[in-house]
């Protein structure tokens, strides 16, 4: 018996590995396909009022595979398989054989994209291209945008959509993608509204400016002269900028970091240890000064807003790898 069931915004009509027993058609509302990968998901489809979802597993009982979520309040009309699979018995086998062996094409097709998909992932944004949708976005946002009393700037999905295609020639997928990677960091802000459109909200839109400036200015440096920090050279960069902020400024900027200090409370303040020897990676690239030794123990020198710049830039790069890696 068909039964009419409703499911709250961002609520799963079901999810990826679930025991299938019913398949839906959309009667209001509106539904993303996302594949869950790592600690985010990725959206690999919408569907809409009339679609169907679900309709596979009524030929091979195979777990779900993929999260089917509500991207709004929706209702579904629910189609449970023992009904529907008696109204299969009384079609012609050669019929049966036909619809069963389209599905299961259907299975591999989506598997073989899935697999290029990831072995591609890592070709689909390049550094470069990365900072050319950046400036779309700043450029947009700077020419078009409202800027509200937070310095929030919303920024008119259309004309994003015609500068991304028409003027620099970008396909629209990059750019949602690298949106929706941008939301995951709590960059932007993107509200769904009636009719299917969006309010696209940039919070930090000055940091995203800056972001541009200063990595185009590192791409462009050959591999020899570029600075490249390792997942842990940045990790000790950020405890560094931490314990750098609670030292007052002297002259010229500069902060005094006391390494016996550091290495005494970062497992406290940090949950892992800052050593001595961790800060040579910061002195070989000159971005502190060699040891002293003083009256209150060994110190380095440093200017902690600019390495506090570099964390952010560098952590911004670091975060969104795997948030464009799953790009499919």
């Amino acid at each position: 018996m068909a039964e009419n069931k409703r499911i709250s915004k961002d609520e799963y009509l079901f999810k990826e590995g679930d025991f299938p027993d019913c398949m839906y058609i959309v009667r209001s509302g509106g539904f993303a396909i996302t594949k869950t990968k790592n600690k985010s998901e990725v959206v690999l489809a919408e569907i809409g009022v009339g679609a169907m979802v679900g309709e596979m597993a009524l030929f091979d009982s195979k777990p779900r595979s993929a999260n089917v979520k509500a991207t709004k309040d929706s209702e579904v009309v629910a189609l449970p398989y023992k009904a529907l699979e008696q109204q299969l018995t009384q079609l012609p086998e050669w019929i049966r054989a036909i619809v069963k062996t389209l599905n299961q094409n259907l299975r591999d097709a989506n598997l073989k994209i899935k697999t290029l998909g990831e072995t591609q992932a890592e070709e689909r944004f390049s550094g470069a291209q990365i900072n050319k949708l950046l400036a779309i976005v700043n450029f947009v946002g700077l020419k078009y945008g409202t800027k509200d009393s937070q310095g929030y700037v919303s920024i008119p999905p259309g004309i994003l959509r015609k500068y991304t295609i028409q003027v620099f020639h970008e396909p629209t997928n990059k750019m949602t993608t690298l949106l929706q990677a941008l939301k995951e960091l709590k960059i932007f802000e993107i509200i769904d509204l009636d009719d299917a459109k969006q309010n696209i909200i940039n919070k930090k839109h000055e940091f995203l400016f800056d972001f541009v400036e200063w990595h185009n200015e590192w791409l462009m440096k050959s591999e020899d002269n570029r600075l490249n920090l390792s997942t842990e050279d940045l990790k000790m960069l950020k405890g560094i900028v931490h314990f750098a902020l609670k030292s007052p400024a002297g002259s010229k900027g500069k902060r005094k970091i006391n390494l016996e200090t550091v290495q005494t409370n970062s497992m406290v303040e940090l949950n892992y240890t800052i050593r001595p020897d961790n800060f040579n990676f910061l002195i070989s690239k000159g971005l502190c000064s060699d040891k002293m030794i003083t009256a209150e123990g060994v110190v380095v020198e440093v200017i902690a807003e600019e390495l506090e710049k570099m964390m952010q830039y560098f952590s911004m790069i670091e975060d969104m790898k795997p948030l464009l890696k799953q790009a499919l």
